[in-house]
């Protein structure tokens, strides 16, 4: 989800780093557009699958194996890509269909604000109903605070401090992800495009569309005592190889 996520935008961000700016075609702005969306909102779907998970594990771990099976699973992801997908394709579809006063968007990639304040044509129903889409985020946000709130408080019932901490390392890394993901998107798309300051926006908006993707897999293997064991090791060899050298 990750790769696919930021490779829709990182690519272009990166060439227009090079080159003081890129030229794209309005099929191609669009095609970026949806994909991000698309992607994005399955994400935010998929953070509320995986609380939900991590819920199940802690507090029913003996009916998790008999909840979610293999068959649950699929259904969950097919789910979540068809939320998305059912979210974002009315707007987009809406939004292709606008004309531009202005070819210039000011961004690193085709978000939804700098592409609706270049139309010359009135925007309301679009935005009403991506915030509409937002509603999908909020519902995300509100399964996942209910799962750690119920898992919080199983966790606090647990007597010794060995398995409270080896509970809540279980979601230590997905709550800070979490976390830096709800907290910039909610500021960025739970309200209407037009209007918001876009230099801030550029700014918060590499909270999730880089700085998240690439913190990820840190967060994620950095639980596993195997990738931490190989870690300091290598860290170790290199303190080594460091004093050696300086001998």
């Amino acid at each position: 989800m990750d790769i696919c996520f930021i490779s829709t935008v990182v690519p272009g961000m990166l060439k227009g780093f090079l080159h003081q700016g890129v030229h794209i075609s309005l099929g191609s702005c669009f095609t970026q557009s949806f994909f991000y969306f698309l992607v994005g909102t399955a994400e935010s779907l998929l953070f509320a699958v995986m609380s939900f998970d991590r819920y199940l594990a802690i507090c029913h771990p003996l009916r998790y194996p008999m909840i979610m099976h293999r068959y649950m699973c699929i259904q969950l992801i097919v789910g979540l890509w068809l939320g998305s997908f059912s979210t974002i394709v009315l707007p987009c579809v809406l939004a292709f269909k606008l004309k531009f006063c202005n070819n210039l968007i000011d961004n690193f990639f085709c978000d939804a604000s700098p592409l609706l304040k270049n139309s010359c044509t009135d925007t309301t129903m679009i935005e009403l109903l991506s915030l509409l889409g937002a509603s999908t985020l909020y519902i995300s946000v509100l399964v996942t605070l209910i799962s750690y709130f119920k898992i919080v408080l199983a966790v606090l019932k647990i007597k010794t401090a060995d398995g409270r901490g080896k509970a809540f390392s279980t979601c230590s890394s997905h709550a800070i992800v979490v976390t830096v993901i709800y907290s910039s998107c909610i500021f960025l798309y739970a309200k209407p495009a037009k209007g918001q300051d876009a230099n801030f926006n550029k700014k918060v908006a590499i909270l999730n569309t880089v700085v998240a993707p690439l913190l990820n897999p840190f967060i994620y293997t950095l639980r596993n005592q195997t990738v931490r064991r190989s870690l300091s090791d290598i860290l170790l060899s290199y303190s080594k190889t460091r004093k050696s050298h300086v001998k």
